[in-house]
């Protein structure tokens, strides 16, 4: 039904006239019932979401009552979707998220790690400083998971464990967002140190769309309500989601509350888009959830993709081509400033019933 992998589905980066490097491309592109629209190479390849499951961790946490309980408010939502910068203001309000908790930065299971930004990486050797858990990129979806796992009555100390109450909560709604049965996603361990799930990115897509149909939803149950609420959090303040001279949060603010997106690491992007003339003008019945796969992980060329990819759907606004152009088109120079090759799309978005 989905058809075998294209191999000739992929960004060609080129040196001149040749051909240096293929990197191969794989998207599912569905709809809120999570119908197939399109596809580029294999929709139904299983792949590990890696940080672009946070908005479904996110909405696990809130399922535990924790954001009352401890005033959490909506930047605090949108970095428990982050894979942000650390800067001072993600460190900050991560160190926040603690307090609220009533929790220490030493129940982080997290690790520190070199900053995504070189800016601030920079900094920090020119401090001589060692980053920590605080410092980690997804230190507030952990604070989260802490806040969660309190909630629920379990040991904070496990809270990052497969079979804690908090990671059984994520299991259920990634589980329920996706449409599979539990013997269909397969979990493995993220660099955070937090369970990660793996499955088809057609589900993956599925669940992105679910996202953007609650934000426009009438009638909306508890559930609805928070994934509404996550999607206006990330919506509302991309600088969290990542920040400075980063893909989500360009994408995020150029699209002016009609999208979210999320990368996930070796790769992976996740976008959900709300309800509109354009989705209904794709056959989309409702929002339209995306998933992308870059088989050998190469994140520049999965943000050029995603842009294209939204181009071709007719989804860009005026001016937000403009604003995206540096991940779009990714000329190559030399260390003389010379333009020397460029990357070309050589693919095509596929209608499902042609795949």
């Amino acid at each position: 039904m989905t058809g075998p992998t294209q191999g000739g589905d992929c960004v060609i980066a080129t040196r001149g006239d040749v051909t240096e490097n293929t990197h191969q491309v794989h998207a599912a592109i569905v709809d809120s019932n999570g119908r197939l629209l399109y596809s580029i190479g294999n929709p139904s390849r299983v792949t590990l979401m890696r940080s672009a499951a946070k908005p479904a961790q996110a909405l696990a946490i809130l399922n535990t009552g924790c954001v009352e309980t401890c005033g959490f408010d909506e930047a605090d939502l949108a970095l428990m979707c982050a894979s942000h910068n650390s800067e001072q203001r993600h460190v900050d309000r991560a160190r926040s998220m603690l307090r609220k908790a009533a929790v220490t930065e030493d129940h982080l299971e997290c690790g520190g790690h070199p900053s995504i930004s070189n800016d601030v990486n920079r900094s920090w050797i020119k401090e001589d400083f060692e980053p920590t858990a605080i410092n980690n990129n997804c230190s507030g979806k952990h604070a989260g998971m802490l806040a969660g796992t309190k909630a629920l009555g379990d040991d904070v100390d496990t809270y990052h464990l497969h079979d804690n109450s908090m990671q059984l909560e994520v299991k259920r709604v990634v589980e329920e967002l996706t449409g599979l049965g539990s013997e269909s996603v397969f979990w493995t361990t993220d660099g955070c140190n937090l369970p990660a799930p793996g499955v088809p990115l057609q589900n993956m897509a599925k669940l992105y769309a679910s996202f953007a149909t609650a934000v426009d939803a009438t009638n909306a149950n508890d559930q609805t309500a928070r994934m509404s609420q996550i999607f206006h959090a990330m919506a509302n303040h991309p600088e969290m989601v990542a920040g400075e001279r980063r893909f989500c949060t360009a994408l995020m603010t150029a699209y002016k509350g009609k999208l979210i997106g999320k990368v996930g690491a070796d790769g992976c992007y996740g976008v959900a888009i709300r309800a509109s003339p354009k989705t209904r003008r794709l056959g989309a019945d409702g929002a339209i959830g995306i998933a992308i796969k870059i088989e050998d992980g190469n994140l520049d060329v999965l943000y050029s993709v995603a842009v294209e990819i939204l181009k071709r759907l007719n989804m860009e606004e005026y001016g937000t081509a403009s604003k995206l152009l540096s991940y779009h088109h990714m000329a190559r120079w030399n260390t003389a400033g010379i333009k020397v090759g460029n990357h070309h799309h050589s693919y095509t978005l596929r209608p499902y019933n042609e795949s």
